[in-house]
């Protein structure tokens, strides 16, 4: 694996299902793998599972850990082309990401979209210009339009927890406050697809994600009826696709609570979080044993080291 920045990058889903599971069994197995060497991981927006997670899935192969939060301690980077940099702009990512080349032997990164501006957050400005640039191995930390690394945890959570060789997993859409970006649900999306699985999406009408995305994709615009003998419920808000950026529901129905999940198979409740209480799912289902979020976000450390090992692997 010479690159981790799309859940397309996985080849095959099995062994690296594998190779976590292994992982997760003895974490420190392999510290000599990555002994004298060093991850950079630049962040241009909040995080805490993701930082923290990857900072200990490199740290148990043995690699060093830089940090830095591009926003507030770093040069303002400019990533256009031909632009002349007159403006708030100090560094440009052609200098920079061959710069921070010399220092780290994998760079992660973590962009979130404008969701202002379709056309320039599918393009993944920020991650395709370290990919343009850098002469390293690249990780997307989360980017404006995938997750990968929190797929790749959800993947190995249902394989945890599924009781049936092909359990129906739901993704629900649910109401939040604030505009989300698609991210989480398209790398869900792409990720159950390659797995073994019974795979539905719920939203209300108009909250579609890309098609290209959710193409073969069974989607429900009634919420019960898409939780009916589900095995799996996976709750996450995103903002609409085609009136970009937007919030065009808020209806509280959708919340998830025990009226939803007794419509399921005993199904377990997933959501990648920070997650609102009683907005996305009620406090009496996220602190029941129904509830596998917390297991799911120590998944975290393990899809990391895993992504880590492959690619270490690759410059060994």
């Amino acid at each position: 694996m010479k690159k981790y920045t799309s859940v397309d990058d996985i080849q095959n889903l099995n062994e690296l299902l594998k190779l976590a599971k292994k992982i997760k069994k003895n974490p420190f197995s392999n510290k000599e793998l990555g002994r004298d060497k060093t991850i950079g991981l630049l962040f241009f927006n909040p995080s805490l599972r993701t930082r923290l997670s990857t900072q200990k899935a490199a740290r148990n192969l043995g690699m060093e850990c830089m940090v830095m939060n591009l926003n507030t301690e770093g040069w303002t980077l400019e990533f256009e082309n031909g632009t002349i940099m007159d403006g708030s702009a100090s560094e440009h990512i052609k200098e920079a990401a061959r710069v921070i080349s010399q220092y780290c032997d994998i760079i992660a990164i973590r962009s979130f979209p404008t969701l202002k501006d379709k056309k320039k957050d599918e393009e993944e400005m920020v991650i395709s210009s370290f990919l343009t640039y850098a002469s390293v191995p690249v990780i997307s930390l989360e980017g404006a339009t995938e997750h990968p690394l929190q797929a790749l945890a959800d993947a190995l959570t249902i394989e945890e927890y599924k009781k049936t060789e092909r359990p129906k997993v739901v993704l629900s859409w649910a109401p939040h406050p604030k505009a989300l970006p698609q991210s989480v649900p398209n790398s869900f999306a792409k990720m159950m697809k390659k797995m073994e699985v019974d795979f539905i999406i719920t939203h209300p009408l108009g909250y579609e994600l890309n098609p290209e995305i959710t193409k073969g994709i069974k989607i429900v615009y009634n919420q019960e009826e898409a939780f009916r003998n589900a095995d799996f419920i996976y709750a996450k808000n995103w903002s609409n696709y085609n009136d970009y950026g937007q919030i065009t529901s808020e209806d509280p129905t959708w919340t998830i609570g025990k009226r939803q999940m007794d419509l399921t198979n005993n199904a377990k409740f997933m959501h990648c979080l920070p997650v609102r209480r009683n907005m996305i799912v009620t406090d009496e289902i996220l602190d029941s044993e129904t509830s596998i979020v917390i297991p799911e976000a120590n998944n975290r450390i393990y899809s990391a080291q895993t992504i880590l090992t492959k690619i270490l692997e690759e410059l060994t």
